[in-house]
């Protein structure tokens, strides 16, 4: 999160284009869409925890490039484009890997609390990440602040290191072109899946309006109050996470996701148009809990439901939904500022985010309606039904073969 925040400052400084920075998420998203898809069926055939572990040295060396180029001279645009690209293709295994691992270290019924676990160790990045390198960037080089950023590593390679080993699922199946269509394919067939990455991507396009925080900044003070904007946004996902002990008595998941998808367009509507830094920050807050509730019910959709043979993926399906929207949601922030300037851009965003989502509420009504506990009991029966054409197979019973 700090190096996050930095490359998009950086870019600024160096070229004072909108536009340049917002089309750093087109250099990411061209080698996402493919990584995505490689990376989800390494993690259905190998260890997903080496994976992460390798995924997350490699970015390492990445953030140590990233202080090289501070270091020099005269420091280059076109290397923190190359890096930007870099970083996206090793998180297409980094993510699908990091996200399949979850159900398989807790039970399916605890998965509105591993959701809400798991979103707490990015609030504490979102918040302290942002804030952190707000501060360094006030007062120091950038290159100060690339160089803190990977020292962090260190810790995460330590923590990664100790983690035991997730063997890949019963019978997997070697990653090719046919695996990853059968991923697909299996996406294809649940409208339950196909609402969630569809909305989120609508609220993202639309309504991302990072790429335009330096900007929007400048209003307020520059650049010592710039990482509040992450922060406040990650404060807003934190206060959700820490009382989302009502998740669970919630059912009606594709109801909740659709809610919260309108009500994230309405914060940034109101960060948009605020006059104040505490409006401002406001509209982040009720943007960031809106965006947390999305994703809380969207992930128990996720890990509820699909098969753990899949699990991988699918996981790399869900990235690219996940991720598409932020990243073309940056070009589109960058390229609408020129005609409507950071503010409009921003508030017409949301807008058009609202509107989005009441769309795509009327065109998909299976996910409107969608009921978590079948959900629940069809991965249940999915499960069953594979275990049993693998002990067929072997000429085994299905309770011997079924993965503990």
């Amino acid at each position: 999160m700090i190096t996050y925040v930095t490359i998009p400052f950086q870019l600024k400084q160096m070229t004072g284009d909108t536009l340049i920075v917002g089309l750093l998420g087109v250099a990411e998203l061209v080698p996402l869409l493919f990584m995505a898809f490689v990376g989800g069926a390494l993690a259905d055939y190998v260890d997903r925890r080496k994976l992460v572990f390798w995924a997350e040295a490699a970015l390492a060396v990445l953030a140590a490039l990233l202080l090289l180029n501070a270091l020099v001279g005269t420091p280059k645009v076109w290397v923190l484009f190359v890096i930007a690209a870099l970083g996206a293709a090793i998180d297409g295994i980094h993510r699908p890997a990091m996200d399949a691992m979850m159900p398989r270290l807790a039970p399916a019924e605890e998965m509105p609390a591993v959701g809400a676990l798991n979103s707490l160790r990015w609030q504490i990045a979102q918040i302290a990440g942002p804030t952190l390198a707000g501060l360094m960037i006030a007062n120091l080089d950038v290159s100060w602040v690339f160089a803190f950023d990977l020292a962090t590593y260190a810790v995460s390679l330590t923590c990664f290191a100790m983690v035991r080993s997730i063997a890949p699922p019963e019978a997997a199946d070697r990653p090719s072109l046919r695996s990853v269509v059968e991923g697909i394919r299996y996406a294809r067939s649940r409208p339950e899946l196909i609402g969630t990455y569809l909305i989120d991507i609508n609220a993202m396009f639309f309504a991302f309006p990072v790429a335009l925080y330096p900007w929007v900044a400048d209003r307020y003070g520059g650049a010592s109050v710039l990482g509040l904007f992450y922060a406040a946004l990650a404060a807003g996902s934190m206060l959700v996470t820490l009382t989302s002990g009502w998740t669970a008595r919630v059912h009606r998941h594709g109801l909740a996701v659709l809610v919260a998808a309108g009500a994230w367009g309405l914060g940034i509507v109101l960060f948009g148009m605020a006059g104040s830094l505490w409006l401002a920050l406001l509209g982040l807050v009720v943007a960031g809990a809106s965006d947390m509730i999305s994703g809380l019910f969207r992930g128990i959709i996720w890990n509820q439901t699909i098969p753990d043979h899949l699990r991988g993926r699918l996981a790399g399906i869900e990235m690219l939904s996940y991720l598409t929207g932020p990243m073309l949601g940056q070009t589109r922030a960058g390229l609408s500022a020129r005609w409507w300037g950071p503010a409009g851009a921003v508030v017409w965003g949301g807008v058009l985010c609202v509107v989005g989502t009441g769309a795509l509420a009327a065109a998909l009504p299976a996910f409107l309606k969608y009921d978590g506990r079948e959900g629940l009991a069809r991965k249940e029966a999915e499960e069953a039904a594979r275990a049993a054409e693998i002990a067929a197979a072997r000429g085994t019973t299905a309770l011997e073969t079924a993965t503990p």
